[in-house]
């Protein structure tokens, strides 16, 4: 991991970076010129390289794998498919989200491998891997294996795939329902509805994403025979987890399994779980006695890497005379793809970010999270948190144009006071912070609100329309959890700072060493961080959630705690005095009332030095801490997008974008708006260009950049932004988490405004992507009804 830091970026007269400060990322020149240290990066002597053989079909029955053409092949070294992972003793794939039916019975899990075994279930499932001594040797070897597949009728949406009559994917599960979730008190929920003096009712379709990170993902395994153990290099979003799943799926004791992470290009989500390539070179390399390799190209990842998104929800809300909330409802299909990835998004997390900053009495979800012959649906950032802000903010939006009310009166009037905090939500979390109106108010002020009326005049002067959208949202962060917070003193003279969190492009570095060196007043220059390798850590939650800051930051400030402890009677040693009369501040030990101090850098070196001490004191200051992490935050905040339309051709244009965020104590302002800038262009992509399709049989249709739209940097607006800090009352730091915070706010603000500026022509509604096909269309329907 030596690409980690450039060392011109902290030779500046910056040695203390305090929290607040918008401290430049140190690893960013390293990254610019090409240096980072990825998985495909990593070369091993004696290599040999894998190719996975995938399913040409979406569904359907395995009659033969006749490996025997491929075997003899030049260069190639084995052929493996599940019954060889079987033999080895590789097991099942359990599912890492596990959750209860309505009824309270477990959710169905059908058994999964590695490799497809009986039936394939989705175009691209792994059904054999290649190894060979060059790439192209097992390239070539791979087009000889023969995989003889009777075809089965495919189901590619949920809905479809839970109707009477779709074909079914397993056996044990009836009508490929998986989990039949419930969340909510039904009988209160529908005499909330009856009573209601107006309800608005919503078909929304989350549309399918490919996660698309820059770098595809790639992994080379080591076997040593001698100590029965493997060691893994892969990308992914926290070693410790994924060395534990590993391990378990092996059979083996966790110590004789390693991850090895270094830079990683992108996740979103996605590099989270393990995946069929990863056991399969772990095989090869045990029973070849040889490194093994595997990269994927951009073709695969597209069918293999777990997608986002996808579900289909009717989003209703009941409303009282005054315009007040009385109840939210959210019924429909979540679809899982062919095998469980994460059920999570469109059920428990729909239950806990749903209800925003609205003082919404009752809440009822409704979820059938269905079986279907497609890639996997995996978290992709928010995980549950974008789609659910943009239920409630479309339903909020129509609501306030169904009633004559003012869109943003409505929500002034149904907001979550301050006062009412810590505020207990009828979905069972309980705020502890926010200043929604106030927030609200100030974004309106710098989106120049009240000037919009000038704008659109000018828009139709150019004969196009404008429109405005308001996305007043709030989200969970992911849940707590044990995480490290190690600090190691090194003999060179810098400190290492430990944990489970990993960095996959988020830029830990520099924000997790302003939190060490605010406490302990340790020269920015001098921290280091390792997080990618699972021998170090003792706990880790990963990255995920936006929690990384609050769970990692905890965990180093508590580790930091100690180390004082530590220093003080060290010091206390050296200076020949009481460790109680031995105070700490800014870095020094100081005996109270004089001016005799040594610094706690000095103390390092003196022990490095060969420091003799007692036997009853501490021998070093380092510190292996484990912190339960704190409990989730409330990040919040306002988003106002206008739009462009030209109604001739449908293309809708992001012209002006304004945020405020309230994060709570944000530790690195400039990192914290780059996250968020990311993230909006992330959702301006989803709610106008990105877009998966399957056809009737199951084939992917948008497989490559040719028929998969990403956002491009014309794309995205120039954004005004401000902050309006509410600190947490729930962590030490007093931070909120951003990650995904600019997804959550994209969707709703986005379609809210182009919605607004269809308005004209009577359009209520119009799914994602708003793509100008689809817009275009909608706009000649309605021209059309008009007539």
């Amino acid at each position: 991991m030596d690409d980690y830091v450039d060392q011109t970026m902290l030779d500046l007269d910056l040695d203390r970076f305090a929290i607040g400060q918008p401290v430049p990322r140190s690893e960013d020149p390293v990254l610019l010129r090409g240096e980072g240290h990825y998985a495909d990066d990593v070369s091993l002597p004696g290599q040999v390289h894998t190719v996975m053989v995938r399913s040409h079909f979406a569904h359907g029955v395995i009659r033969k794998i006749d490996t025997a053409a491929a075997r003899g092949m030049p260069g190639v070294l084995g052929v493996y498919t599940a019954a060889d992972l079987e033999a080895a003793g590789i097991g099942p794939l359990p599912a890492r989200q596990v959750m209860n039916n309505r009824d309270g019975t477990p959710m169905l899990s059908p058994v999964r491998y590695a490799l497809a075994t009986e039936k394939v279930r989705h175009v691209g499932e792994a059904v054999a891997a290649v190894v060979a001594e060059t790439l192209a040797q097992a390239k070539d070897a791979a087009e000889l294996v023969e995989v003889e597949i009777e075809p089965l009728p495919a189901v590619t949406t949920p809905s479809a795939a839970a109707a009477a009559g779709a074909p079914v994917l397993y056996d044990d599960v009836p009508e490929n329902v998986g989990l039949d979730f419930h969340f909510g008190d039904s009988d209160k929920v529908t005499a909330a509805f009856a009573s209601a003096a107006h309800v608005t009712r919503l078909e929304l379709r989350n549309n399918r994403i490919v996660v698309n990170a820059m770098e595809p993902r790639s992994a080379i395994a080591q076997y040593d025979p001698e100590r029965r153990h493997w060691t893994l290099h892969v990308g992914c979003q926290g070693v410790f987890g994924f060395r534990n799943y590993i391990a378990g799926v092996l059979g083996v004791g966790r110590d004789q399994m390693r991850v090895l992470t270094d830079r990683v290009g992108g996740s979103f989500g996605m590099k989270q779980p393990t995946y069929a390539e990863y056991y399969c070179i772990l095989h090869a390399a045990r029973a070849l006695g040889r490194p093994v390799k595997w990269t994927d190209d951009r073709s695969g990842s597209f069918l293999s890497d777990s997608h986002g998104r996808d579900a289909e929800m009717t989003a209703e809300l009941a409303l009282d005379r005054d315009g007040k909330f009385l109840a939210v409802r959210l019924t429909g299909f979540g679809n899982l793809g062919a095998t469980y990835g994460a059920p999570g998004p469109p059920t428990r997390n729909a239950v806990r970010n749903t209800l925003g900053v609205y003082k919404t009495p009752l809440i009822e979800v409704s979820t059938k999270c269905a079986f279907t012959n497609t890639t996997p649906i995996g978290a992709y950032r928010g995980a549950g948190r974008p789609e659910a802000n943009y239920y409630m903010e479309r339903l909020v939006e129509t609501a306030a144009a169904e009633t004559g009310i003012d869109r943003v009166e409505l929500r002034r009037k149904n907001h979550i006071p301050p006062e009412a905090m810590p505020y207990k939500a009828p979905n069972g979390t309980t705020y502890d912070s926010g200043d929604f109106t106030n927030l609200l108010n100030k974004a309106l002020a710098l989106a120049d609100w009240d000037g919009f009326a000038a704008r659109e005049v000018e828009s139709r002067a150019g004969g196009r329309l404008r429109g405005r959208g308001i996305s007043d949202y709030l989200e969970l962060t992911g849940p707590p959890g044990r995480e490290m917070g190690g600090i190691r003193f090194e003999p060179n003279g810098d400190v290492t700072i430990i944990t489970g969190t990993l960095d996959y492009g988020q830029g830990h570095a520099s924000p997790f060493a302003q939190v060490l060196s605010t406490r302990l007043g340790i020269p920015f220059r001098k921290i280091r961080l390792l997080q990618g390798d699972s021998d170090e850590l003792i706990a880790g939650g990963g990255t995920g959630g936006s929690k990384s800051m609050m769970t990692s930051g905890k965990a180093i400030v508590e580790a930091g705690e100690k180390v004082i402890e530590k220093g003080r009677e060290i010091a206390a040693h050296v200076l020949e005095a009481a460790a109680a009369d031995i105070e700490f501040r800014a870095g020094r030990f100081t005996i109270a009332g004089t001016d005799r101090s040594v610094g706690l850098m000095e103390l390092a070196e003196k022990i490095h030095a060969g420091l003799e001490l007692p036997a009853g004191l501490p021998q070093s200051l380092d510190v292996q801490n484990i912190s339960d992490g704190p409990p989730s935050a409330f990040p919040n905040g306002c988003h106002i997008a206008e739009v462009e339309v030209d109604p001739e051709t449908g293309s809708v244009d992001v012209v002006r974008y304004t945020f405020v965020n309230d994060f709570g104590v944000v530790i690195n302002p400039a990192m914290v708006n780059g996250q968020a800038h990311g993230g909006i262009v992330q959702g301006i992509g989803q709610a106008l260009r990105e877009h998966v399709v399957y056809d009737e049989a199951g084939q992917l249709l948008t497989g490559s950049y040719m028929d998969y739209t990403l956002p491009r940097a014309e794309d995205a607006p120039l954004f005004t932004h401000a902050f309006h800090p509410v600190p947490a009352k729930t962590n030490v730091l007093g931070a909120k988490g951003c990650g995904e915070a600019g997804c959550a706010g994209a969707l709703p603000s986005v379609m809210n405004a182009l919605v607004d500026a269809l308005g004209e022509y009577g359009i209520r509604h119009i799914d994602m992507p708003a793509t100008p096909q689809r817009v275009w269309r909608a706009i000649r329907d309605a021209r059309g009804t008009a007539r």
